[in-house]
């Protein structure tokens, strides 16, 4: 049931942002379609519930638990970010707006960026964990709840793995293309040979 659960919230995350955003930009209704995104949270907040009334029901912690955890810390590190990033593409694709911009691709910039982003794996690693370690306190010391510790040090280890690539990026800073020097004009050379 959680499995199906976690599949309904990211099927009705993704219904709500079309239809929040299309009431926005297409149906000119920006207040309706601002109302609609604020749906988005309760959407994880159903999930946690569900969670938690499971496991106090008695079900033995495992993986889905343990998901739905990683689920909603991903929701909370990412989301506004992934609302953001849809908005422009949706306003520039269907309101005239301008091109979204792109993330930078060099220097130091790029190394800002990729820490920006480590920082919300951080924060979504973070409230996994808690809401792990709140699921590990609630089962007690009679519940098998190595899953959910499992889950805890894969959390631990994303975001180990994103702050060395971030690190990478601000050691070694990727550099820009040098432009090539202009070759020599096809008709200059036929004229000298």
């Amino acid at each position: 049931m959680i499995v199906t659960l976690i599949i309904v919230c990211e099927v009705g995350f993704w219904v709500l942002l079309a239809l929040g955003l299309s009431l926005r930009y297409l149906a000119r209704m920006p207040r309706a379609g601002a109302a609609v995104l604020l749906c988005e949270p309760v959407l994880e907040v159903v999930l946690l519930v569900v969670t938690a009334t499971d496991l106090r029901n008695g079900a033995v912690p495992d993986w889905k638990h343990g998901l739905a955890a990683v689920y909603i810390g991903y929701t909370v590190g990412y989301g506004h970010y992934t609302i953001k990033w849809i908005d422009g593409h949706f306003q520039h694709r269907f309101a005239g707006g301008p091109p979204p911009p792109k993330p930078p691709k060099y220097g130091a910039a790029r190394a800002r960026h990729e820490g920006v982003m480590w920082g919300r794996t951080v924060v979504a690693a973070a409230v996994a964990c808690g809401l792990l370690q709140a699921a590990i306190w609630y089962v007690g010391d009679g519940g098998d709840v190595s899953s959910l510790r499992g889950w805890q040090f894969t959390a631990l280890r994303v975001v180990g793995i994103h702050g060395l690539v971030a690190l990478c990026y601000a050691i070694w800073p990727k550099k820009a293309p040098v432009d090539p020097p202009p070759s020599p004009d096809r008709e200059s050379s036929r004229t000298s040979g």
